[in-house]
């Protein structure tokens, strides 16, 4: 990713095609720990952890819906392995190459909808950018339990054109 700055501490980034291991959640966020326990499992068995493979989730729509069996959201670490049929149904994705806004959020995950928000709300029709044909994505940084979940550290990733 070569950074670009921005005045509103939104930067500009050329990110780079990026290879995942990917569960895909689909259905109530109430059973989200399930899927991410799998991912872990996945992720202990290929010799993956957190610090030495990045951590993205793809969100395909928001967990906030009228239904919540809709709601989708992709859970990746990232790898240069092949992912070979599994047991945990982990499935091999590409995060493409491209330019995005990043904005980074401190704090829990209960604040994220605040930041996307400023991103989408505000940034957003005031940068003149246009929005690329890729869902937002997060990548977690630090997360827990390696900080109390109130330092947890996420990159906020709106894909631009």
């Amino acid at each position: 990713m070569t950074p670009h700055s921005t005045a509103t501490g939104i930067r500009i980034v050329d990110f780079k095609d990026t290879k995942v291991a990917a569960f895909e959640h689909h259905g109530d966020p109430q059973r989200i720990g399930d899927s991410i326990r799998k991912l872990i499992e996945w992720r202990k068995e290929h010799h993956l952890p957190p610090k030495m493979s990045a951590t993205f989730n793809i969100v395909y729509n928001s967990h906030t819906g009228k239904n919540p069996e809709d709601f989708r959201v992709d859970l990746c670490a990232a790898t240069e392995q092949d992912v070979a049929p599994n047991p945990f149904g982990i499935v091999a994705k590409i995060i493409p190459a491209g330019r995005c806004a990043v904005l980074r959020h401190v704090g829990t995950d209960d604040t994220l909808g605040q930041a996307i928000g400023t991103l989408y709300q505000q940034w957003l029709p005031q940068s003149g950018e246009a929005l690329r044909d890729y869902p937002l994505y997060f990548q977690r940084v630090v997360f827990f339990p390696e900080v109390p979940e109130d330092e947890a550290i996420t990159d906020i990733f709106l894909p631009i054109k």
